[in-house]
């Protein structure tokens, strides 16, 4: 060490990379083996791996192999796509979350066979989706390979019964297994049917009883008409009308997993909320949100393992749109986000139907009525509301109704 103006300097610590020969920082993809390319490659978008093809012989070889949907099926989670529904149910559309654009799928081949054309999307979970066709046939959808195939049938007896629910749940995607969750029956009669992908069958049908603690304190009146939802017109009169639900979420319903227990939800046609607890196979209804007179449209999603509400109501000439979460320990709903009045309040007057699901932290929300069709997503821990923009094809933009969210996974198996 030399000493300098008082000062001691010491050498310089700084390493310089060679120029010459620095192969650590000079190589391709084409360098890796297979095992460590495909772990790479099981990282990208999965709107990419549609191209992974056409890259090169490798490439194609990689995303053909039984060894990349393993590796994908490591990835913890990808960003959710919605899979649109339009009122011809003959198209398969999907916003991505991750690039904020519209992607158009093939549409399954069997799903496209005579009898099976009008089928709707009715449940979702993973990497699948579950459509129903008129007869009450069930199928199990990849939208992103395309694979399909059709469940066992259920017992004949099931069809002469209200069917108010339908769920799913996925427990794992690669060469995993998935169950969908049926609830039927007349309130306060109700039961449940579950279809094992295990056993490739469905299971005996298990009654639900009313729960003993029911906070609600309602007793069912079959005698009432529950067909009706009543709101406040324009010039104040209270007026009646048929729930406005989109036929595939006519059957709207989301499924929560709380302490171990599974736990389906459902909107009653009076626009309560029903809570199916599977695993203790007891059900009950929850508190109104609002006077039966104040209520448009409501409907239930999941986030984050938790099942809240949306709700569109009208008060003081104008409408708002606000998300809700049931406090179990003191029986009442708590609001968590709130659509700003200045976007919400160009839906006053126009009935406009609200279906929604939910995603991670996101609500994806549709709104459609005969003068409007809008997409919404909602950031429940933000608070912040940002309006999707319209999906045109053949520059045409087109209206859905509803959709149904699910992780895009090449390697969920039906």
């Amino acid at each position: 060490m030399e000493k300098a103006n008082g000062c001691i300097s010491r050498p310089s610590r700084k390493r310089k990379l060679p120029q010459e020969g620095n192969d650590v920082l000079n190589f391709t993809l084409d360098e890796l083996r297979d095992d460590l390319l495909e772990r790479v490659l099981s990282w990208l978008p999965t709107s990419t791996f549609f191209r992974l093809k056409s890259v090169c012989k490798r490439w194609k070889s990689v995303a053909a192999s039984e060894s990349f949907k393993l590796a994908c099926s490591r990835i913890p989670s990808r960003e959710p796509w919605f899979f649109m529904v339009d009122p011809n149910l003959n198209q398969s559309v999907v916003f991505d979350s991750a690039e904020r654009s519209w992607k158009k799928l093939s549409h399954p081949p069997l799903l496209s066979q005579n009898c099976n054309c009008n089928s709707i999307p009715v449940a979702a979970a993973g990497g699948l989706v579950c459509f129903r066709n008129m007869s009450g046939d069930y199928f199990v959808c990849n939208p992103v390979t395309g694979s399909c195939r059709e469940l066992p049938p259920v017992n004949p007896d099931s069809h002469d019964r209200s069917l108010h629910a339908i769920a799913m749940n996925a427990y794992s995607n690669y060469h995993g297994s998935y169950k969908l969750f049926l609830v039927l029956g007349d309130l306060p009669k109700l039961s449940y049917k579950v279809y094992n992908s295990s056993a490739d069958s469905w299971e005996e049908e298990i009654m639900l009883r009313r729960k003993t603690d029911d906070c609600t304190g309602f007793e069912f009146d079959s005698n009432d008409d529950d067909d009706a939802v009543y709101f406040l017109s324009k010039a104040g009169n209270v007026v009646a009308t048929n729930m406005q639900r989109s036929p595939s979420k006519q059957f709207s319903s989301v499924i929560t997993h709380k302490d171990g227990e599974e736990i389906v939800y459902f909107l009653s046609s009076s626009g309560t909320v029903v809570a199916c607890n599977l695993t203790q196979k007891h059900f009950s209804e929850y508190p109104r949100l609002l006077p039966l007179f104040l209520e448009y449209s409501i409907d239930v999603v999941e986030c984050k393992g938790e099942m809240l509400v949306v709700m569109l109501s009208e008060f003081f000439e104008s409408a708002s749109i606000r998300v809700w979460r049931f406090d179990e320990k003191t029986k009442t709903w708590i609001q968590i986000a709130g659509m700003p009045p200045s976007m919400s309040h160009e839906f006053y007057g126009k009935k406009v139907d609200i279906n929604c699901l939910g995603a991670g932290n996101q609500i994806f929300i549709c709104l459609s009525s005969a003068e409007l069709c809008r997409y919404v997503r909602c950031d429940i821990v933000t608070n912040e509301w940002v309006e999707v923009p319209k999906c045109c094809l053949n520059g045409e933009a087109m209206e859905f109704m509803s959709a149904f969210s699910f992780e895009p996974r090449i390697e969920a198996s039906v």
